[in-house]
């Protein structure tokens, strides 16, 4: 009996060590300068889970008043993906709107897209608000080589699936939580905010009115 109780309390222990392994791991991230708690995704464009999340961690940040941060994490097995990500690297050198809005629509068009088609569908975003569209987006690789370090950013934190999505505090070190159902992430970022809320504005100095002379 007491053999047995040991190999169970041994076996626990491995698969707590195993779950611990392959839990990512967060602590290297910092919220964005000036902010208190954020919200961090690795992503993929191609990932249908990754189309239904995002319209709601962007619904959660908006509510709650915190920057959604976003990184690329192509799956290589993904045919699309890389180039997809780089062609939202493309529309971020316009405005950080227009990339994170191409990624919506790529998300919703998503399931029509191919490897084959989908500069049509880049081209006719681009068209839609005009914005030029070279015949190469990228010539120096330097778009290409922030996806890269995204990835390998990712790949050094575990990051296993996606969408991978952490809730990040402004504490040394980086307090995170990794939210594996988006329908916790708003009470996430709530309990994440009073750990860690906003700093309040400095108060102005009491100016007093000038007497008028008598």
């Amino acid at each position: 009996m007491k053999l047995q109780l040991k190999l169970l309390i041994g076996l626990f222990a491995l698969l707590y060590s195993a779950a611990s392994a392959l839990a990512a791991d967060g602590s290297s991230l910092k919220p964005p300068p000036g902010a208190r708690v954020a919200i961090v995704v690795f992503e993929d464009l191609e990932c249908p889970t990754c189309a239904r999340t995002y319209p709601v961690v962007w619904d959660v940040g908006k509510a709650h008043n915190v920057p959604v941060v976003l990184h690329d994490y192509p799956i290589p097995s993904h045919a699309w993906s890389f180039d997809a990500a780089v062609y939202a690297r493309y529309f971020d050198t316009h405005s950080q709107k227009l990339g994170d809005d191409f990624r919506g629509y790529i998300y919703k068009s998503q399931i029509n897209i191919t490897r084959q088609n989908l500069r049509q569908f880049v081209q006719k975003y681009a068209d839609d608000n005009k914005v030029p569209l070279p015949f190469v987006v990228d010539p120096e690789g330097k778009l290409k080589a922030k996806v890269k370090d995204d990835f390998e950013m990712g790949q050094r934190m575990n990051v296993v699936h996606t969408p991978t999505i952490f809730v990040i505090g402004g504490g040394a070190p980086t307090p995170f939580v990794e939210v594996s159902d988006p329908a916790q992430l708003s009470q996430t970022v709530e309990d994440m905010q009073k750990k860690y809320p906003a700093a309040a504005p400095a108060k102005r100095p009491a100016v007093r009115a000038a007497k008028k002379k008598g």
